[in-house]
C-alpha cells in the first residue's frame, strides 16, 4: 500500500477510494522499481524520502538516520525543563536536524544549534530547516562538541552512535542501509557517549542539562558515566515499551 501510494503520488485514502484504478506504463514501471528496492531491503523512509517525527515531516536520505519514535522522548524531556525563554540548546550529531528543528519549532524563543561531522547530513538538515521555515536554527560542521564556541548552553541533547561493534542488529533491517558513522563508534558502543558526558560540562551553564539517547542495555553504564563526572539529578527515562532509552543529568 505504501509503495503504491508513492508510485501514484497519492495518499492511502485515495487508494482505498480508487481500488479499480489501472496504472499506466510509467506508473507501473515506477512501482516495479520501488518494489525491487524494497525487496532488496531498502527502508520505506528512504524510498519515500521522508519520515514523520513529533508531528512534522522530515526529509531523509541514506546520509542520515531515519528518525524513530524512541528519539521523541528526548524532545518530551526537553519540553518539561524550566529553561529560560531564550535558552541556548545544542543538538550534537544532528543528522536530519529532527531534534534541533523540532525543539526550535516547539519553543520559538530557544536559540537552537545542530552540529554534525557529516557534510552530507548537514545538507539534509539545511533542507529541513528551509522546509520548516526555521532559518534561525544554526547548523555547524564538526566533530562532537568541537564546533560549539560558547560555554553557556542550557541544554545539550544528542542521539549519538551507540551500537556496539559486532552487534547483530547492524546486519538486520533498516540498519543495514543507514550510515554506519551514525550507528556505531566501534568497541563497546560507549565511546561517543563517554566523550559527550566528559566534555559537556565545559559547554553548559550552571544548572544546564545533558540528555542522551543510548542503547536498550546501556542505561546502567551511562548513568555510571554521568555519576563519575559529578552530574546531579541523574536518571534514565523509559520508552513506551518500558526500556530505559534516555539518560539525563544536570550541572550542579
Amino acid at each position: 500500500m505504501a509503495l503504491a501510494a508513492l508510485a501514484l503520488e497519492r495518499d492511502r485514502a485515495w487508494l482505498f477510494a480508487h481500488g479499480d484504478h489501472r496504472l499506466n506504463a510509467a506508473k507501473r514501471q515506477r512501482l516495479d522499481a520501488l518494489l525491487q528496492r524494497r525487496i532488496n531491503g531498502e527502508p520505506v523512509a528512504y524510498l519515500a524520502g521522508r519520515r514523520e517525527f513529533f508531528g512534522r515531516e522530515f526529509i531523509v536520505s541514506p546520509a542520515v538516520l531515519i528518525p524513530r519514535p524512541e528519539t521523541e522522548h528526548l524532545i518530551e524531556f526537553a519540553l518539561t525543563l524550566d529553561l529560560p525563554d531564550d535558552a541556548r540548546v545544542a543538538d550534537i550529531g544532528t543528522g536530519s536536524g529532527c531534534i534541533a528543528l523540532t525543539l526550535a519549532a516547539e519553543r520559538p524563543g530557544w536559540r537552537c544549534t545542530g552540529s554534525d561531522i557529516s557534510q552530507k547530513a548537514l545538507a539534509i538538515a539545511a533542507r529541513n530547516r528551509q522546509a520548516l521555515d526555521l532559518a534561525r536554527v544554526e547548523l555547524l560542521h564538526g566533530d562532537g562538541l568541537q564546533p560549539l564556541a560558547s560555554n553557556d548552553f542550557d541544554l545539550i541533547v544528542s542521539n549519538p552512535p551507540y551500537v556496539a561493534e559486532g552487534d547483530p542488529h547492524l546486519e538486520r533491517g533498516d540498519l543495514v542501509h543507514e550510515p554506519t558513522i551514525a550507528l556505531t563508534p566501534g568497541g563497546d558502543g560507549l565511546a561517543v557517549l563517554r566523550r559527550l558526558i566528559t566534555e559537556a560540562p565545559a559547554r553548559l551553564s550552571p544548572g544546564g542539562w545533558l540528555a542522551l539517547e543510548h542503547g536498550h542495555d546501556q542505561a546502567a553504564s551511562v548513568r555510571h558515566l554521568f555519576e563519575c563526572q559529578a552530574y546531579a539529578d541523574v536518571r534514565s527515562i523509559c520508552d513506551l515499551a518500558g526500556i530505559e532509552r534516555i539518560t539525563v543529568g544536570r550541572i550542579a
